[in-house]
């Protein structure tokens, strides 16, 4: 697949470039006054453990995200398309404004803090106390099967060619998205799908997401929020996966 591998080179170089990670070097994070940022909130912005936890885990209730463990570089590019009005918050309604409350130095600091969180914890979301807000659970080994091999005649690729084996991510490009919440990633895949969501790099998203339906949807989301990180060369050895 030489095509593919030209266009993560591709994306991996855009995302590098809109985080300000080519070229001159940019100061590091740091995790301390990150943790004080996340725990007490900066000048007129919240904690933000109101609304991800103090373990920065995400809450199905409210539709956030789990934070802990994703990607630093992934975590200030959000940060600073929130601030630019590049990507909107249509959940909470508040991330615009409290990254434009911050200094681009308190979000490298905050990412930084949110990274070197715990990660390995799997199972975040109760799937039984989630379909008490309404939500239809979907089927697991369904959606594993679309993970790992896509659907070529809907023109579906497999989505670990950008977000490794189990979701594990491939920074700064694509996230992690194995163990995430399932509210939220039900909730991002749609957005991808209508396009209402449009600071993925080079539009993969959502050529992607166009063609998925309302089950594949959950079907991904149901085996991504509970998918062990595991140990790739064990268990995906005849997926490309192990490469990235």
């Amino acid at each position: 697949m030489p095509h593919l591998r030209l266009l993560l080179l591709a994306v991996v170089g855009a995302a590098l470039s809109t985080t300000g990670l080519a070229g001159e070097a940019a100061p590091p994070g740091n995790p301390s006054h990150g943790q004080r940022i996340f725990m007490n909130g900066i000048n007129r912005v919240p904690a933000c453990h109101n609304c991800h936890g103090k373990d920065a885990m995400g809450d199905d209730a409210l539709g956030t995200p789990r934070l802990a463990g994703q990607a630093e570089a992934y975590i200030l590019k959000q940060l600073g398309d929130f601030a630019a009005n590049r990507r909107e918050d249509k959940t909470m309604f508040v991330m615009n404004s409290n990254a434009r409350g911050m200094r681009e130095q308190d979000w490298r600091d905050v990412a930084a803090y949110v990274s070197g969180l715990e990660y390995r914890r799997v199972g975040l979301s109760k799937l039984e106390k989630v379909k008490e807000y309404g939500e239809t659970m979907g089927l697991r080994q369904r959606g594993r099967q679309l993970f790992l091999h896509g659907d070529p005649a809907r023109e579906i690729p497999p989505c670990y060619t950008c977000h490794g084996y189990n979701g594990r991510g491939l920074p700064p490009a694509y996230p992690m998205t194995g163990g995430q919440r399932f509210v939220y990633l039900v909730n991002q895949l749609h957005k991808w799908r209508a396009g209402s969501r449009r600071n993925d790099p080079e539009g993969v998203m959502r050529r992607v997401a166009k063609n998925l339906t309302h089950q594949d949807i959950r079907d991904v989301a149901t085996f991504l929020t509970s998918a062990p990180r595991g140990r790739c060369e064990e268990s995906c050895r005849q997926f490309l996966c192990c490469v990235w």
